[in-house]
């Protein structure tokens, strides 16, 4: 039997989305936007899979044909939002933070309270690059002005990992 090609899905880059599940309004329209984007860039989104950020991105990138993989904190996959195409229940709780930031090549990070700050710290600690949209202003978290700098910062890093 000849093995199978790896699947167009397998090979994408995924950005992770970090964020609070009670954003304010604003830092909902920016998830949104940000995961518009994620997906007409061709990527694939992985976040918490829950609501708040998580759920404004998925529903972003699904408005464009994009892929979302939600990594939730319990142990049932009927718990994710129903943007998230794929989730994986880890019965986990914030724990679950580590295994967001691992199966992201880079992260950006929208406001968020203290489990954005652990998932921050992850992606120090797993070597990580994480880009902040009016988030925590701490050592390893590049700022970003906008989604579209975001975005072109993102690029960058992949070109430059070439």
């Amino acid at each position: 039997m000849k093995p199978q090609p790896a699947s167009a899905l397998a090979t994408k880059k995924r950005i992770g989305l970090i964020g609070g599940s009670s954003p304010a309004f604003r830092h909902l329209r920016i998830a949104e936007e940000m995961g518009r984007c994620i997906a007409e860039n061709g990527f694939v989104l992985v976040n918490g899979g829950m609501k708040g950020v998580m759920e404004a991105s998925a529903r972003g990138a699904k408005s464009q044909g994009g892929w979302v993989i939600g990594i939730l904190p319990g142990k049932s996959a009927q718990d994710a939002n129903p943007y998230t195409d794929i989730a994986v229940p880890t019965g986990l709780g914030f724990l679950r933070n580590a295994l967001v930031v691992l199966n992201s090549d880079c992260l950006v990070a929208i406001a968020g309270a203290y489990g954005t700050l652990s998932e921050i710290a992850y992606t120090q600690i797993y070597g990580r690059k994480v880009f902040g949209i009016e988030t925590w202003d701490i050592p390893g978290v590049t700022p970003a002005a906008s989604v579209r700098d975001a975005m072109e910062q993102i690029l960058a890093f992949f070109r430059r990992q070439k």
